[in-house]
């Protein structure tokens, strides 16, 4: 007798923890609500800064429907002008779990909107900050953008130390060797990599600016694996004190805290990603990126297909030359 009320206790304890095993991610968006998301909200509150000082809130309802939000990656520090070194529209499906991202290389010639001239694009931050930023993309792309997210070098780099590091696909040494640039050397085929390292990962561009995007797309594919699992989810306020004022969107905390919930049940997130290519050029001495006509097409097609919410998800368009598309 006291032999099968073991093998049943023993069953129940292999059900229980395979049922656990199973629903871990639910499991955990239940301790979460639990013991964490009255924190979180909390926090995040420090990084809400609406374009606008007289914006009013709008009420935050769970989001189901495509969104778009404008990422930077700004290279500010102490005493010194901040240009936008990443810029990337990235396109939300909270349903299938699916990101687009469409990256503009620094150096594109665009129009500034709002300075009535035409100059790189890294620029418009520098000259008009997020406003500027948006404004100027939102016309290169033709596409109304919904939101900005922001961080800079330093809250990049101490968000992945506090993550305990990031996976990348580094295969040869990248080393950091021109004669006006500052010296530092990547190692390859480590299985983790620091906060300094990837800084230097995403920075690094001696080789062009193309791949350099590139592998800016890599870093955030990989870095949202990172944070998605599971033994990550407790360090989430952590994470949020940490960036601090490196880190400012005008995403609401309640849409956030909704937002992340959302993509940890659902499928696993898939990342897309496009860059629009260019042919180098000099005006009056300073170097440039023509953005190929072809390729602002095709993304402004994209963006439109991604972000209509009818469009099935297997006719979610995916960039047509095959080395723009992330594996």
């Amino acid at each position: 007798m006291k032999r099968k009320i073991l093998y049943i206790a023993l069953a129940a304890v292999v059900l229980i923890g395979g049922l656990g095993y199973l629903f871990r991610a639910q499991l955990a968006v239940v301790a979460f609500d639990l013991f964490m998301s009255e924190k979180v909200e909390s926090s995040l509150q420090k990084t809400y800064k609406p374009l606008h000082s007289d914006q009013t809130p709008e009420p935050v309802v769970l989001q189901s429907e495509p969104f778009s939000i404008m990422l930077l990656g700004s290279d500010q520090r102490e005493d010194e002008p901040a240009r936008s070194d990443t810029m990337i529209l990235a396109v939300v499906r909270p349903k299938e779990s699916n990101v687009l991202l469409v990256s503009i290389p620094r150096d594109t010639y665009v129009d500034i909107i709002g300075k009535d001239k035409k100059d790189k694009i890294t620029h418009a931050f520098a000259f008009g900050g997020h406003q500027m930023a948006k404004d100027t993309m939102e016309a290169f792309l033709d596409e109304e953008i919904d939101y900005y997210a922001s961080i800079n070098f330093q809250g990049l780099k101490d968000v992945v130390d506090a993550m305990g590091g990031v996976e990348l696909p580094i295969g040869k040494d990248i080393v950091n060797k021109g004669k006006d640039h500052e010296k530092f050397t990547v190692e390859a085929n480590k299985p983790i990599y620091s906060g300094e390292e990837a800084l230097n990962y995403v920075r690094y561009r001696e080789d062009s600016d193309f791949n350099r995007t590139k592998r800016q797309q890599v870093f955030l594919d990989a870095a949202a694996k990172r944070l998605m699992q599971i033994d990550q989810i407790g360090k989430v306020p952590e994470l949020i004190d940490i960036m601090g004022e490196n880190f400012q969107t005008d995403m609401q905390p309640k849409f956030i805290i909704d937002l992340a919930k959302q993509l940890l049940t659902g499928g696993k997130p898939e990342m897309t990603s496009f860059t629009i290519m260019g042919e180098g050029m000099r005006l009056n001495g300073v170097y440039y990126n023509d953005a190929d006509d072809e390729d602002v097409t095709e993304a402004r097609q994209m963006i439109d297909n991604w972000m209509n919410p009818a469009t099935p998800e297997d006719q979610l368009m995916k960039p047509e030359k095959s080395d723009n598309t992330e594996k």
